[in-house]
């Protein structure tokens, strides 16, 4: 019996020295926390990328564009509207726009995302990563390929955020309508730095 808990013992030493040497110090923890995870930072890619990111217009019902809880920050859904406010990629994808067109309705809602993270937040070199996206396609019944729509979005944030703090978890969804018949609206939920 003494040599089967010696066993286990040293098994159980062995095992958390493993761990120990995965798990890492407070400092390198701190460390990793202020340190971005891309090569260029989310502001710098934009530039690179030619995006402009226009002054977002005011939630047009009752609800509020951003949430800041903790380090969260939850981004209402976003439909793609043009910079000028006008509505932009309206119609039901698989009838009236083409999965290419339904795409690039989810870039450009990813684009409007953007627009208020920063406004509300300063820099989008604060975010540490996109946790989940909700993303809505606005499609014929029986329509399948609403991850290739929301790709749109999901592509555009790998390209400004890297595929590890620009990947995160996903939904991708037909309805029915979307408000002002819009072809697509995603939503977000953030990883913010301090």
């Amino acid at each position: 019996m003494f040599e089967i808990l010696s066993r286990r013992g040293l098994l159980r030493g062995a095992a958390g020295a493993s761990l120990a040497s995965l798990v890492p110090s407070a400092a390198q923890a701190q460390q990793g926390r202020t340190e971005a995870p891309w090569q260029v930072s989310p502001e710098a890619r934009l530039r690179e990328l030619g995006i402009e990111l226009h002054t977002p217009p005011p939630p047009v019902a009752t609800y509020v564009g951003t949430h800041i809880v903790g380090s969260m920050l939850y981004v209402a859904g976003h439909t793609p509207r043009m910079p000028d406010a006008s509505p932009g990629h309206q119609g039901i994808v698989g009838k009236d726009l083409t999965i290419e067109e339904g795409r690039a309705a989810a870039r450009q809602c990813g684009i409007n995302i953007l627009a208020t993270m920063r406004a509300r937040i300063g820099s989008l070199d604060r975010v540490a990563r996109l946790v989940r996206t909700f993303g809505m396609v606005n499609a014929v019944p029986g329509f399948a390929q609403q991850p290739e729509v929301i790709n749109g979005f999901s592509d555009l944030m790998v390209d400004i955020f890297g595929e590890e703090a620009g990947t995160g978890t996903r939904a991708a969804v037909g309805m029915g309508s979307l408000p002002g018949n819009m072809a697509a609206e995603v939503e977000t939920f953030w990883e913010l730095r301090d």
